[in-house]
């Protein structure tokens, strides 16, 4: 049974930075694409980053320069290194893991298993 558990959220002023982290058991996070999506209230769900199987990474427009993916193999987590901070960034930010090598990785259903998701708060 896979099983992603992010952690990291919080309330942060604007400018500031957070570290989310995806914690994933019954997957091998080096294995599978992994990515990170966020959804604010009233909003659809949307892409941040990936990081592909193969190390590649692959940023939402709004967190070039801002955000890095990595993960880190041993722990089996992923993580997303947010700075910058603004308060349009408030959002539930969710892990998910992608089962197909191929297709759309900035797509929501491109991806089978997701975390239940971490609150992050940007105060202005």
């Amino acid at each position: 049974q896979v099983q992603l558990v992010e952690s990291g959220g919080g309330l942060v002023q604007a400018g500031g930075s957070l570290r989310l982290s995806c914690a994933a058991s019954g997957r091998t996070v080096s294995t599978y694409t992994m990515g990170w999506f966020r959804q604010a209230p009233g909003k659809e769900r949307e892409f941040v980053a990936a990081i592909s199987w193969n190390v590649n990474t692959f940023y939402a427009d709004s967190a070039k320069g801002r955000f890095t993916i990595s993960r880190d193999n041993a722990k089996n987590t992923v993580y997303l290194q947010m700075s910058s901070l603004k308060p349009e960034d408030t959002a539930v930010y969710y892990c998910a893991s992608k089962t197909l090598r191929y297709g759309d990785l900035t797509a929501v259903s491109g991806y089978d298993y997701w975390g239940r998701g971490t609150q992050v708060t940007v105060s202005s």
